[in-house]
């Protein structure tokens, strides 16, 4: 595959657009996204805040520690710290940076402002609708399939913005005509410049949560666990990195990490293993890369059938990937 041709522009496209920095566990941050959206367009502090959303946001929110909130978790969180930290341009890392003042606003928006939060059932797997009412005036922002995809804003009953509702995974960047085959060719005919920042920062981002996974006390540990019960086999280390990144992460670790196909826990399981490989086995930087891109377009390829959100773990694609990754190091081909 040429860098000329359109297939090779386009895998470089969904790249971009796929690997991009999340702060904190998905889900939450995208309703906190929404809600600070909506308290743009409200334009004055809401009196009452209604959430609507889709079951599977209600699954993988649940129980998650909110990002830089003080340990808080949950739904009602998501939208409060929204709304007090605004900063939408950040989008997913919108929740980076949040002082100890608008932690306070936090807790008082908790405490004063009634969130009534109820299930939508559209039939989309990922929906978040977020309203905000202040006497009169309201305001209302839809989120449909991924994670920052608005499709409509209101105000007062009149619409803002409204889009067409379509599926996310379009064809004109290519994930439907995404194939193992071209993967592997893409992989092998590369020019590493066209993705080094983009796969460095996965590395960087990835890896340094995973060590602080390694060294805290964050969730259940599993990543320690791993490395001090079953010793320094590769094998261990590359399941405890990927491990001990998601117990950081989904315990309100305060680093970003770099997603793929909407989920940090897949971006990590489809990273961190293969990062883990390439320097048992003495790998240069190149072939890292190269291995890196093949997992996570892997990810993506097995992801976009199945949808961004799903009973079905997406980690499971992402371990899979990985598996291709670490054969690909090992100098196997189709």
């Amino acid at each position: 595959m040429k860098d000329t041709d359109s297939q090779y522009k386009s895998y470089i496209v969904i790249l971009k657009e796929e690997l991009i920095s999340s702060m904190g566990c998905t889900e939450p941050v995208a309703l906190a996204f929404a809600a600070a959206k909506a308290g743009e367009v409200l334009g004055k502090p809401p009196e009452k805040l209604l959430l609507q959303i889709s079951g599977n946001i209600v699954k993988n929110i649940k129980s998650v520690v909110v990002q830089n909130t003080g340990g808080r978790k949950g739904m009602k969180t998501s939208v409060a710290a929204g709304v007090v930290v605004g900063n939408t341009e950040k989008k997913l890392e919108l929740l980076a940076d949040v002082s100890e003042y608008q932690r306070r606003l936090i807790a008082d928006f908790l405490d004063k402002v009634p969130i009534e939060i109820k299930m939508v059932d559209s039939g989309r797997v990922l929906e978040i609708i977020v309203s905000l009412f202040a006497g009169e005036s309201w305001a209302r922002v839809r989120i449909i399939d991924a994670h920052t995809n608005i499709v409509s804003i209101e105000k007062d009953g009149k619409f803002l913005f409204k889009e067409e509702e379509k599926p996310i995974q379009l064809n004109e960047t290519g994930r439907t005509a995404l194939n193992i085959k071209d993967i592997v060719d893409f992989a092998d005919s590369l020019n590493i410049e066209d993705v080094r920042e983009l796969i460095e920062r996965q590395i960087e981002c990835n890896s340094t949560i995973s060590a602080e996974g390694l060294k805290g006390d964050y969730g259940a540990s599993i990543g320690k666990v791993l490395r001090e019960n079953f010793g320094d086999d590769i094998k261990i280390r590359a399941k405890a990195a990927a491990a001990a990144g998601s117990d950081a992460r989904m315990s309100g670790c305060e680093l970003p990490v770099v997603i793929v196909a909407g989920s940090g826990n897949q971006g990590m399981t489809a990273s961190l293993p293969v990062v883990e490989y390439a320097s048992h086995l003495n790998k240069s930087r190149e072939e890292l890369i190269r291995a890196l891109v093949l997992s996570n377009l892997i990810t993506i390829h097995m992801k976009t059938g199945i949808g961004r959100l799903s009973a079905y773990c997406g980690v499971v694609c992402a371990g899979a990937a990985a598996g291709a990754g670490i054969a690909y190091l090992h100098g196997g081909g189709l």
